[in-house]
């Protein structure tokens, strides 16, 4: 059974890889078969509702076949962001001269203005209620970031500041073209505060690192306003056969035992939320048959299962890394899907590398950062001191937009009075003085690989590629604000493009949604010239002895997905199996690395 939501407006986020999606889909299907009018929304660059409602979708709503009552749209960012800029460029192209209109057009080319684009599009659907009059929920397949509630208070944003900016600032400038939506921007902010109206649901699964990130988005939420919040979790694992049957299984122990520690270590606010659990399912949570059941699961029958070989051209992590290390030094970069385990990867494979004798730099630009969380472990005996040849780092985004602005703010204000000091400072409180000064840390790390190992845990998909194909435009921008244009941000492109220097490798589950994503990813990688080294299927099920029947099935399910990661899209593949335990501490990464 479905929830008791009864709000109108429902708001479904959480870490990467944990669910939205399957469950925004879940539950959308069962308010339809309830008999209600349902519009199912997704704000995700890399939507997959497509995939798994079975039904090609666009910007508009569209009715999905089989589900009287439901409907379904994808906005898309880039395609709200082209519109956005030209209806705020539009008005001054014949007015303005062509320079002043390329400098505007620079103002509005970056991430921050797909992200309030975005936003404008779904204040249409969330604070217009004359355009969705004919609906009774509305759900929303991942909420707003607190960045972009942010963005929303800044008071310059209604001001018109930038038109007239010459300070050399830049952030503020997606915002200019807010001020005529202001009204609809409020209504839209107080029916996300209000609980009458809006429930969001954080959606994590039982583990500590996507609890750890439901944790901090429920409080980044909370001070924002948004306070009607509930906790679904998915993926809950109960083994189906009890310790002393005949066929005990200790890899279902193990998972089960591994489920329930991390939710008795829930961080207490979050165990404090209404909560409902959902099972591990044994099959794929896509298509309507399948939607209708993830609330109320089929249970998985035990059936005899025969052990597949590994295919010939399959490496293992360990092979993997022999090939990586010839090189020497460089940079490794790991990609892909949220929760795939790009982190447990890079450290594994960092950790190795370290203990082959070379030096190593291991480094994140994941605004979650677990790094460190992987490499302390959890009674290890080598968790409470350095790995030898290793050194870790987080590129903090605080850290680095205080440095930043302060660099910029020293710079301009010899030329300005307190006033336009005070909205300088303003501006630089912006995600996009935070995207730039990312940019300039992540150079400064990639730059380390002409001197040893960096292996760097990147941010999920999305954000990975706002920020390289964000990096000519980063590059004008630093000159502009700063004047001088560092060595390592003039030189990080032909780096990234040099495949005897940065090797990237795309990490995926043997599943659809990480599959086709990381598909996705290496096409968007191919129009930046960059290519792939070798493709990682993490977490594989396939050709383990299991004999607890959910288990089983999951490791039949992979096989076609493992079949067309070798067959479709990888050079080179390796596979790594599931673990029984916790990957983290550095003996246990390296476990992951010889498995």
């Amino acid at each position: 059974m479905t929830p008791n939501l009864t709000t109108r407006i429902l708001f479904f986020t959480g870490k990467g890889g944990v669910g939205k999606t399957s469950l925004a889909c879940a539950t959308a299907v069962s308010l339809a078969s309830a008999g209600k009018q349902v519009l199912l929304v997704s704000t995700d660059p890399a939507s997959n509702l497509d995939e798994v409602l079975g039904v090609h979708l666009s910007n508009a709503p569209t009715a999905v076949p089989g589900a009287e009552g439901l409907f379904a749209l994808n906005i898309d960012p880039e395609a709200a962001a082209r519109a956005y800029r030209e209806r705020v460029i539009g008005p001054y192209r014949d007015l303005l001269p062509a320079a002043a209109v390329a400098s505007m057009e620079e103002q509005l080319s970056g991430a921050c203005t797909v992200e309030i684009a975005a936003f404008d599009e779904f204040t249409k659907l969330l604070g217009d209620t004359q355009a969705t009059s004919g609906y009774a929920h509305i759900i929303f397949d991942t909420a707003p970031t607190g960045h972009t509630l942010r963005l929303l208070h800044l008071p310059a944003a209604w001001t018109g500041f930038m038109a007239n900016n010459t300070t050399g600032t830049s952030c503020l400038g997606p915002l200019s073209g807010l001020e005529t939506q202001k009204s609809l921007y409020d209504a839209s902010l107080h029916a996300l505060t209000d609980p009458a109206t809006t429930t969001l649901i954080l959606v994590s699964r039982p583990s500590r690192a996507a609890l750890a990130e439901a944790s901090r988005t429920s409080l980044e939420l909370l001070q924002m306003g948004v306070r009607n919040q509930r906790l679904y979790l998915n993926g809950v694992f109960t083994a189906q056969l009890p310790a002393d049957h005949g066929t005990y299984d200790p890899a279902a122990q193990a998972l089960e035992a591994r489920g329930r520690e991390a939710l008795a270590s829930m961080p207490p606010a979050l165990a404090a939320l209404p909560r409902t659990e959902v099972a591990l399912l044994s099959y794929a949570p896509m298509g309507l048959a399948n939607l209708a059941h993830v609330f109320s699961p089929i249970p998985a029958l035990p059936e005899a299962f025969a052990v597949e070989p590994a295919h010939p051209s399959d490496q293992s992590l360990a092979a993997l890394i022999d090939n990586l290390e010839r090189q020497g030094n460089g940079v490794i970069m790991t990609m892909g899907k949220g929760g795939v385990g790009k982190t447990t990867l890079a450290a594994a494979i960092a950790v190795e590398l370290a203990h082959r004798g070379h030096k190593v730099h291991l480094s994140t630009t994941d605004p979650a950062a677990h790094v460190a969380a992987t490499l302390a472990g959890d009674g290890d005996s080598n968790s409470a001191g350095l790995v030898p040849n290793l050194t870790v780092s987080r590129i903090d985004p605080a850290a680095e937009t205080r440095d930043y602005s302060q660099a910029v703010i020293t710079k301009a204000s010899p030329q300005l009075d307190a006033a336009a000091i005070a909205l300088l400072e303003e501006d630089l409180r912006s995600p996009c003085t935070e995207e730039i000064a990312v940019f300039t840390a992540f150079a400064r790390t990639v730059e380390e690989g002409e001197r040893g190992f960096v292996v760097l845990d990147t941010a999920p998909t999305g954000h990975t590629i706002l920020l390289l194909d964000a990096a000519e435009a980063y590059h004008r921008e630093v000159t502009r604000t700063l004047s001088d244009q560092p060595d390592s941000v003039r030189n990080l492109l032909p780096r990234l493009r040099n495949p005897n220097f940065t090797r990237v490798l795309l990490v995926t589950l043997p599943e659809a949604t990480p599959v086709h994503e990381a598909a996705h990813l290496q096409a968007d990688l191919a129009r930046a010239g960059i290519t792939p080294y070798a493709w990682i299927v993490n977490q594989t099920f396939t050709g383990q002895p299991f004999t607890d029947p959910t288990l089983i099935n999951r490791g039949r399910r992979e096989q076609p997905f493992i079949t067309e990661v070798r067959d479709k899209f990888a050079t080179r593949m390796a596979t790594v199996p599931w673990q029984p335990f916790e990957p983290t501490g550095p003996d246990r990464l390296r476990q992951i690395a010889h498995a």
